[in-house]
């Protein structure tokens, strides 16, 4: 079968606003400028889920926030992969994908220095009660600074729920706050990885207990929802802090709340939340003791370039034949029916 004349790739209509323009300045897609035999679009409209008739003939699909189910996959012929705008996945039906014989990828390491830089921010605020201090210099209170008294990063002991490139990122950040040394639950990594990059593993139960920054940086899957629940945070220290930039619901909000409200623990600083998006007031943001962001804490110019930079060049990757990172389905590359399709769309 003769080779097809461009590798075409579309970006969910979420990129664009309602008058069809980029809702982002930088967005790191300089190669399909730079290569001839790649093409990019887009999808006319933006729904809630990816559905077949917007792909049309396309071999790839970069994807912001819509979920990619099994509708995504109903005209599979020509379809190569999804590259997901991020690390996770918990809107994609890999299952799904992998059954119809197309990949699934995300851009693992794009994300690691932005985020890590948020989640020292959100340690910092805390601890030096940003939010409430700006507050009091905006509202003319500025005696009730005596109220205030905040506390050093300087030997409190950061815990990383997690040990992937974020968490990786944001020791070494955190490095020349003169911290205790990094601990870190995670049952993935081996003992001589962590010895490595400076950090002991712990039980989740230890880390819980010795930990004064809870910080998540796993993935959302069936093993880690609710991995965090009431009996996990009655082991914190009333001085200890919950991070959360990976996704809600990793952490139990009912109970997280409660031991906030009670001041049970010190504070949370949130960047996400189960049932996002949040269009009205949320039950945290009653709560002096968090600091909270929308799911875009680590949203920066540099972030979208990197994100973009490494999912384009996953497909163009793919378009040559080869194998980009972050696949989340490689089975397919022993199975017969997608090489041969994939064959079919590369350009050597």
């Amino acid at each position: 079968m003769a080779k097809a004349d461009k590798f075409v790739v579309k970006l969910t209509g979420d990129f664009y606003d309602a008058a069809g323009k980029p809702k982002f300045q930088q967005m790191g897609l300089e190669v399909f400028d730079e290569t001839a035999h790649l093409e990019l679009s887009r999808f006319d409209d933006h729904r809630g889920e990816i559905e077949s008739d917007q792909i049309g003939g396309a071999q790839g699909v970069i994807v912001l926030t819509p979920a990619v189910t099994v509708k995504s996959v109903a005209d599979p012929d020509d379809l190569i992969a999804f590259g997901r705008w991020g690390v996770g996945f918990e809107t994609v039906d890999v299952a799904a994908c992998t059954k119809a014989g197309v990949l699934a990828f995300t851009v693992p390491g794009a994300v690691d220095h932005s985020v890590g830089e948020v989640t020292v921010m959100f340690m910092l605020n805390l601890t030096h009660h940003g939010r409430s201090k700006d507050a009091m210099v905006r509202e003319g209170r500025w005696d009730d600074r005596n109220d205030y008294m905040g506390s050093e990063l300087r030997e409190r002991t950061f815990g990383a729920v997690g040990l992937g490139g974020i968490a990786r990122a944001t020791i070494e950040l955190l490095s020349s706050f003169k911290m205790n040394p990094p601990i870190a639950f995670d049952p993935i990594v081996d003992a001589a990885t962590a010895k490595d990059l400076g950090v002991k593993l712990v039980s989740l139960d230890e880390l819980m207990a010795e930990a004064d920054f809870v910080s998540v940086h796993c993935p959302m899957t069936d093993q880690t929802r609710g991995m965090i629940g009431a009996k996990e945070i009655a082991k914190m220290k009333p001085t200890a802090y919950i991070i959360n930039t990976a996704r809600g619901g990793i952490v139990d909000e009912d109970a997280m709340y409660d031991a906030l409200k009670e001041k049970r623990i010190a504070g949370a600083g949130l960047d996400c939340f189960v049932g996002e998006p949040l269009t009205e007031p949320h039950r945290f943001g009653e709560l002096e003791n968090t600091f909270l962001a929308p799911h875009a804490s680590a949203w920066t110019h540099e972030l979208w370039r990197d994100i973009g930079r490494t999912v384009s060049g996953g497909m163009y990757q793919l378009s040559l034949g080869e194998k980009p990172r972050g696949i989340l389905n490689p089975e397919l590359f022993d199975q017969p029916e997608f090489v041969e399709k994939w064959k079919r769309h590369q350009h050597q």
